[in-house]
């Protein structure tokens, strides 16, 4: 009986918005959690099992060939954000992404960065971590001022950058609310001041567009679990190229050097410990991969390039304005944006009357709606499966699980 993997090796997938045809294991009726994790595609499944069939078949044999497909996959990522192969490098989450630029990152005593408050945690703790190894400051700022207009989270991060940083961190997307940051104003503010700008981009990367030469964006982590619709366990950091010399080689490992790999393959005397560490991104690839995780990354992400990550972003956006105009009509508070150039592809909503988040949650997965409760705000997160007309089931559903839990 020949593999599934094996039937399906040369097929070619589609990739159509609103239809959740390549899902058929998915079981939620609606499926609005893809800021939280996305489920696997069949495309991603069987590029997984393939990589797996191709080392049962012949061992060792096998790794050209997949050493080759990250190639491809450095390349597509970048793509995505608008950066050369060169400057990426696979990692296994946002979190280490961030961390080893942190440890890399030429700090000087008493230096200071700028975080923001509402931040998730990965893209804080690496710095905190950074503050207390290389004696630094961390400088927290609210983020109010960014999602209104008004235009007083850019005046309040430039007083701080007047004072002195060396470096903001930043999410592109922030993870409660689907608040867009403005990168590109960001980083001019950066650039104008002497400071680096390093951008956790878990929640935008694949659905809401990001370019980094635009934005003056220096450093980009990113875990490719969520918009990007692969596994956890990958991901991708972006070091700008001009970086790359200051940096220094902290979490190197025996692939980080240059021809790390010819005492394995030309013969005796090719054992050396003094080769040169690479003067690219990919130095942070110090050891093996996740070679099958990545193989499905691409899966997933030439799913993404078919559609692009424009129509992707209009469409979920789509999806959302007549769920939050439905909600807000019912008392439920919206957390979005006003300003649609500030939306990433999450709606965070509080309920009305101070209903339990944590029942209402539970209630709606009863009712087949997946989503998530991030610190007590309910958040829909749709991606390009998603059909349109599945906000009214959210509805739906949501209105049951208030109804169910105000009664007990």
């Amino acid at each position: 009986m020949r593999h599934t993997a094996e039937l399906d090796k040369d097929r070619t997938f589609a990739a159509k918005l609103g239809d959740r045809g390549l899902f058929p294991h998915l079981a939620p009726l609606v499926y609005v959690n893809h800021a939280g994790i996305s489920p696997p595609s069949r495309p991603v499944r069987l590029a997984m099992i393939a990589l797996l069939d191709d080392y049962a078949a012949r061992g060792a044999a096998a790794f050209p060939a997949w050493f080759a497909q990250r190639a491809r996959l450095r390349e597509k990522l970048g793509r995505l954000i608008g950066a050369a192969a060169d400057d990426i490098a696979l990692v296994q989450s946002t979190t280490r992404g961030l961390t080893d630029i942190a440890l890399c990152f030429p700090w000087r005593p008493r230096d200071r960065v700028i975080v923001f408050e509402g931040e998730f945690p990965a893209n804080v703790t690496p710095w905190q971590r950074a503050a207390a190894m290389f004696d630094l400051e961390v400088v927290f700022l609210p983020l109010g001022g960014f999602a209104d207009g008004s235009g007083s989270g850019l005046a309040r991060l430039e007083d701080e950058l007047r004072r002195g940083a060396r470096l903001v961190a930043v999410s592109a997307v922030q993870f409660q609310t689907g608040l867009r940051m403005p990168l590109a104003a960001i980083g001019a503010l950066c650039r104008a001041h002497g400071a680096e700008l390093c951008v956790d981009a878990v929640q935008a990367v694949g659905a809401t567009p990001v370019d980094v030469e635009a934005a003056g964006v220096d450093y980009l982590a990113c875990g490719g679990h969520k918009w990007l619709m692969g596994l956890e366990g990958t991901g991708f950091l972006y070091i700008r190229r001009e970086r790359l010399p200051a940096l220094r080689p902290a979490v190197a490992g025996w692939l980080s050097h240059e021809d790390g790999v010819s005492f394995l393959l030309q013969g005796p005397g090719k054992l050396r410990y003094d080769r040169p560490i690479r003067q690219r991104a990919d130095f942070v690839e110090g050891g093996n991969l996740n070679a099958a995780g990545f193989a499905g990354l691409e899966a997933a992400v030439d799913l993404i390039l078919q559609i692009g990550v424009e129509r992707i972003h209009e469409h979920a956006n789509r999806f959302l304005d007549p769920l939050e105009e439905a909600l807000r009509e019912r008392g439920w508070e919206s957390l979005r944006a006003a300003d649609p150039s500030l939306r990433g592809c999450a709606l965070g909503v509080r309920p009305p009357g101070g209903a339990s988040v944590v029942e209402l949650h539970r209630e709606l997965t009863q009712l087949g709606i997946a989503c998530a409760i991030p610190d007590g705000v309910l958040r829909f997160s749709p991606h390009w499966p998603n059909a349109l007309d599945e906000w009214e089931q959210v509805l739906l559903s949501t209105d049951e699980a208030l109804s169910r839990v105000r009664k007990g």
